[in-house]
């Protein structure tokens, strides 16, 4: 949620002070105190919001902030005697969003109406922590990053260990922020919602912290009105993601192809989100530190074996600079786009129009090359039937803006 609260305009004869109309009073701004300070009040409504104070030339804007605001405070050089121009910020609002992590409480399971969901504005506000042991939120609730909007290259560098053809670069701009799971979702998590265990790793001393896998794209987001992306974003209501919006009354979904890999590079363009790129194709110690795969412990498996083998406990490896893990390995991640060829520079892409297959992300912990868990690397998934363990999903929310 972003929403002006606040709002003064300065006059420029007798400096005059003019409070604007604001639909939430305690977060007026108050006044500049002697000191030449704007002061205001936070709101009270048990929310965690950050702040952030805006300025604009005028009542109708344009609106900007702070590190864009260089033009009125830069050095003119001009003759003498000349007229100059220049832009002066006039009025003043208080900006808040909602905190950058978003935590919801599916510990009601199947039988519950609503799911409560939480703000909370940095990681540490977060009650108990997120950290590797952390299995609160790895099973009985789930927690989301929020990924600003933004610019970013994607595709794959010529010349990158395992390069395809499809993966040409190109720019994309993502313009509404949003949130993404900073976990891929478990098989605890999934028998919360949807009260069903259909993962193939079944040992019940560690199921429940690992990825759930053997999911469809169907099973996710349904078969009838669910399979209508990118035309439209409905799902089943007996879905995975039908039923998760119904109990919160929000519009969760898969990731966009774009969006997935923009939250998972995380300002990087290397070969993996660490920074680093692959020195083989093939057994590689810079994709071991990311992520599960085949030579750090994903072969040889077996049904009932623990964590030591196939998928691991999610969050077991490094995260990106957002704080996402296992972007790396561990269990493919589908998404909501159909495969196809990428177009040119675009903003906010949807994928092909039609397809056969779904693009899958990521790898997994049966991936036997390191370069199949690249970040630019694509895979034709073709929906049907559940695999042999290998796939599994992570949520996004369009941030409110």
């Amino acid at each position: 949620m972003k929403t002006r609260i606040g709002m003064m305009v300065l006059a420029m004869v007798g400096c005059m002070l003019l409070s604007g109309s604001s639909s939430q009073a305690d977060l007026a701004i108050q006044s500049f105190d002697s000191s030449g300070q704007l002061t205001f009040s936070t709101l009270n409504n048990g929310t965690n919001y950050n702040y952030q104070v805006e300025w604009a030339p005028s009542p109708a804007g344009p609106w900007s902030s702070y590190s864009g605001a260089g033009s009125w405070l830069e050095i003119s050089q001009a003759a003498q005697g000349s007229n100059i121009t220049n832009t002066v910020p006039m009025c003043y609002r208080v900006v808040a969003t909602l905190g950058d992590y978003m935590v919801v409480d599916i510990s009601g399971g199947t039988n519950a109406t609503t799911y409560p969901v939480s703000y909370y504005r940095t990681l540490a506000d977060i009650p108990g922590g997120v950290g590797v042991n952390a299995d609160a939120y790895k099973t009985t609730n789930m927690v989301f990053r929020r990924i600003p909007a933004g610019t970013f290259t994607m595709g794959t560098p010529a010349g990158e260990l395992g390069r395809d053809s499809d993966e040409v670069e190109h720019q994309v701009t993502l313009k509404k922020s949003f949130y993404i799971g900073v976990f891929k979702v478990t098989q605890k998590q999934w028998e919360r919602v949807m009260g069903t265990w259909p993962s193939f790793f079944t040992n019940v001393s560690c199921r429940d912290s690992r990825p759930v896998e053997q999911v469809t794209y169907e099973m996710i987001r349904g078969s009838n009105v669910g399979a209508g992306w990118p035309s439209n974003s409905n799902v089943d209501t007996d879905s995975f993601m039908g039923c998760l919006r119904t109990r919160t009354g929000k519009t969760f979904d898969l990731p966009t192809e774009a969006q997935w890999e923009y939250a998972g590079r995380a300002g990087t363009h290397t070969a993996l989100n660490s920074g680093k790129n692959l020195t083989s194709g093939i057994s590689c110690p810079n994709m071991a530190e990311v992520g599960r795969y085949s030579y750090n412990g994903g072969s040889p498996y077996t049904q009932g074996g623990d964590t030591s083998v196939g998928p691991a406990k999610v969050g077991s490896y490094l995260p990106n600079a957002w704080g996402l893990y296992d972007m790396h390995g561990n269990a493919w991640e589908i998404c909501l786009d159909w495969y196809g060829a990428y177009p040119g520079t675009v903003n906010d892409p949807k994928g092909a129009s039609t397809g056969v297959g779904r693009v899958m992300r990521g790898g997994s912990w049966g991936s036997s090359h390191a370069y199949d868990c690249r970040m630019g690397n694509r895979y034709d998934y073709r929906t049907g039937p559940p695999g042999d363990g290998n796939n599994g999903f992570r949520i996004v929310l369009q941030a409110a803006q």
